[in-house]
């Protein structure tokens, strides 16, 4: 029998472009720009070799048979692998569908912790491909898997799988915050479906990617994922109460691709100070200050 357990972080994305028509998957994604947070998805896979390959989902301590991105990546490992009976217990430390990346960070733990539990013995980025592929095949993200395995503050510049596209990073990202305030959900899989909303994101976000290739600067990003999301139209009510409340207040605040979500970039001596007036300002509703992962996925322990 063999254990693993494996991090992988949340991730904000403050704007985009959709770039799905190459033929090849593991091409297919995004360019875009966003944040690697410090919270994402645990993953702990338990493999004993049996006579037929099954499986169990637990999330969050409760069995689930709905983690079809997580079983899209069991499905895809079980053609590799010699048969086993597989527990796998996904921790999430985000709201889910909320524009966090939780579906990648599960699909990306999920697959770095089955290659250490099995010995299947593929590279890191080779366990990411499949999480890559999983995502593209569900469409529940496009480039959160690649995000999550790089971690950090940065930009995506040339879509694809981990191994394929490519991106640079934000300087001096230790001294920032994120602060973020969750309403609810917005599910990716009916945003990327959407021509209208497709059209409007790519008339805006390859051009504020390159953008932030050539200059990057946290306070652009938030003033240029701002303007994104304002173009695109997706602001609720909720969302444009915070933005005007943090407008007044000296802060910017954008929208989380996809949810209704709230968040802000700043240096770490403001955050308290942003998170505060945000719980006075909606009642009942919790201010979280996040920090920056700054080291991407990993497998934090393993036993065969």
């Amino acid at each position: 029998m063999g254990s693993a357990t494996a991090f992988a972080p949340g991730h904000l994305t403050g704007l985009f472009q959709i770039c799905d028509q190459a033929a090849d998957p593991l091409r297919k994604g995004a360019r875009g720009s966003g944040i690697s947070l410090d919270l994402g998805v645990y993953t702990t896979v338990m493999a004993t070799p049996a006579a037929a390959t099954s499986w169990l989902i637990k999330i969050n301590g409760k069995q689930t048979d709905g983690a079809f991105v997580s079983e899209n990546v069991l499905t895809k490992f079980s053609k590799r692998i010699t048969p086993h009976a597989i527990s796998i217990e996904h921790h999430v430390e985000t709201p889910s569908i909320a524009g966090f990346g939780s579906s990648g960070a599960g699909a990306l733990s999920l697959a770095l912790a089955l290659n250490e539990a099995t010995g299947e013995g593929l590279t890191n980025n080779e366990a990411a491909q499949i999480a890559h592929l999983a995502e593209i095949e569900c469409k529940t993200g496009l480039g959160s898997v690649f995000a999550a395995v790089r971690g950090g503050f940065g930009v995506l510049t040339k879509p694809g799988a981990p191994g394929v596209g490519d991106a640079v990073s934000y300087p001096d990202v230790d001294s920032l915050r994120v602060v973020y305030l969750y309403f609810g959900p917005i599910p990716t899989k009916e945003a990327l479906s959407n021509p209208a909303l497709r059209a409007k994101i790519n008339e805006l976000g390859g051009r504020y990617v390159d953008e932030l290739a050539k200059e990057r600067d946290a306070e652009k990003f938030m003033r240029l994922s701002r303007q994104f999301t304002e173009h695109v139209g997706l602001v609720t009510p909720k969302l444009r109460k915070v933005f005007q409340t943090m407008d007044a207040a000296g802060y910017t605040f954008t929208m989380a691709m996809f949810g209704e979500v709230a968040f802000g970039v700043m240096k770490r001596e403001r955050a308290v100070e942003a998170a505060m007036l945000l719980e006075a300002s909606f009642p009942g509703c919790e201010a979280v200050v996040v920090g920056i992962d700054g080291v991407g996925s990993r497998v934090t322990s393993r036993s065969r």
